[in-house]
């Protein structure tokens, strides 16, 4: 029987945190579009994550776990052996134990922000939402895509067994709107200390929300201890009736995960070094579109009527467009952030994404790492070579904190850079293996193109955390067919290249 639904604070799978490896495994999904899911199907399609390095069992014989290493695919043979020797001692509701429970908690949020659809025995469904998140070729769809699902998430939806009404974006933009309307306080947005407040809140009454945080904020500031904001949600909001959980999930894991969904939006701006929350003004008509038209909702009864109101493309949503930065202001947000981040510190950041090591950084861990391997690699070109114009061309909040990756539009590369008569095209990604080389190398190489009618001479860096031996083959293939030359990096060779050269342009 279903378990009883409950009151709970609101949790985000942490399963696929990154929205970039999202996207990676809804790629693998992709090719199953239209077919039945039964437990072959779900374990085949597991074979295949396993297969290009998506996820890695305990289990491994020493030639793959090389093979791995290197980012090579492994053969039939050997995912075979790995699905057999790796039998997961895993249950979700619906699915088998084992490998497609799996395959389920891989795909679940998918499935709940509307991309994608499928139940046992039924037809694998993607969204015309979700085919424009997978789609590579335009990487501005991304933001697209987590918007239009978000502004329509609701706490209490099907796939979800929680009592909890409201649709917590809306909520909290609402709430922050009457925060900074409140002459009692300096229009910074929301504290993180005060977040849990939002993710416990039982319903969608903005109003008694914001009051409550006032009142907050009247009686300890806008720093109240652990203890004063986890008694308010334990005992207060939940009437201590929810599970036991610690302070730190409370305070920390539950608004860092919060935060970085809502940051896919691109609504929300991070002030104060990352203590607050706000609206990103750059945004505004979107946001006041948003609490206009889906400040009231719709509730719905079964997962295929919910999945088929939020995988619904809001057309009028997506073609809002923020002004576009000047040069000159970017510039200036370039060079405030080189003040706050060193170039040893960016350094060791961007060795931390090489390593796959997690940042402590207050603002860069709400940032993806591919957005965040976007602005540090802008920073540290800005910050070794002051005097070249350095142009990225991901979108920022007001705040100049990239809100996604660059975007591709008018085959526009990820950073642009002028040195004299010399252009240098930046592109950067954190994919390895056979999916670098799928997805990255031939729209490198168009950006290049186009970006080469800009400037007297032209070259291009591309940088990842690894090159993948096929990546490198290819980006020699377009040297000899196209004269387009991109030099190929890792994050560890381009740091490296920027702390010996004295120029950023060269063929060498």
């Amino acid at each position: 029987m279903p378990r009883e639904a409950t009151y709970k604070p609101l949790l985000f799978t942490t399963t696929l945190r990154n929205p970039e490896r999202l996207k990676w495994f809804l790629a693998v999904l992709k090719e199953y579009d239209g077919q039945i899911l039964d437990d072959d199907l779900a374990r085949k399609i597991s074979g295949e994550i396993i297969r290009i390095g998506l996820y890695k069992p305990t289990k491994l014989s020493a030639s793959v776990k090389k093979k791995i290493k290197e980012k090579k695919p492994l053969t039939d043979k050997e995912v075979a052996k790995v699905l057999k020797d790796n039998p997961q001692n895993h249950k979700e509701a619906g699915f088998k134990k084992g490998w497609p429970s799996r395959f389920d908690t891989w795909f679940k949020i998918a499935k709940e922000l509307s991309f994608v659809f499928y139940k046992t025995d039924g037809k694998i469904k993607f969204s015309e939402i979700g085919l424009k998140l997978v789609d590579n070729e335009h990487p501005e769809f991304e933001q697209q895509a987590f918007l239009n699902a978000f502004v329509k998430y609701q706490n209490n939806s099907p796939f979800r067994r929680v009592l909890n009404e409201n649709v917590p974006l809306v909520l909290l933009l609402e709430v922050i709107k009457k925060l900074n309307s409140d002459k009692d306080f300096n229009d910074v947005g929301i504290s993180k200390l005060e977040l849990p407040l939002i993710i416990y809140w039982k319903d969608n009454d903005a109003e008694k929300l914001y009051l409550r945080i006032k009142k907050l904020r009247q009686d300890f500031g806008y720093s109240p201890s652990w203890e004063v904001v986890t008694d308010i949600c334990r005992n207060e909001i939940m009437e201590g009736q929810d599970i036991v959980r610690s302070a730190k999930s409370i305070m920390v894991d539950y608004p860092d995960e919060f935060i970085r969904k809502m940051r896919l939006t691109g609504l929300i701006s991070l002030r104060g070094g990352g203590r607050f929350i706000d609206i990103n003004k750059n945004e505004q008509e979107k946001v006041d579109y948003v609490l206009k038209n889906y400040s009231d909702y719709k509730k719905y009864d079964t997962e295929e009527s919910y999945f088929e109101y939020i995988s619904t493309i809001d057309e009028n949503l997506i073609l809002f467009v923020p002004k576009p930065i000047p040069v000159s202001e970017q510039d200036k947000f370039l060079a405030n952030w080189v003040g706050v981040y060193s170039w040893e510190m960016i350094k060791l950041e961007m060795l931390n994404l090489a390593k796959k090591h997690l940042t402590k950084d207050n603002i860069l861990k709400y940032l993806s790492n591919p957005v965040r391997l976007e602005f540090l690699t802008a920073l540290a070109v800005k910050s070794k070579f002051p005097d070249v114009k350095v142009i990225p061309n991901y979108p920022i909040d007001d705040e100049g904190i990239p809100t996604s990756t660059a975007g591709g539009v008018g085959n526009t590369g990820d950073i642009e850079c002028f040195e004299n008569i010399n252009g240098i095209l930046i592109e950067v990604t954190m994919s390895e293996g056979r999916t670098q080389t799928m997805m990255e190398v031939w729209p490198i190489s168009r950006h290049l193109a186009e970006f080469g009618k800009k400037t007297e001479n032209s070259m291009c860096y591309f940088v990842a955390p690894s090159m993948f031996s096929d990546s490198v083959k290819q980006i020699e293939y377009v040297k000899q067919t196209q004269n387009l030359f991109i030099s190929p990096k890792t994050i560890e060779e381009f740091l490296e290249h920027l702390d010996s050269s004295n120029i950023l342009y060269t063929l060498a």
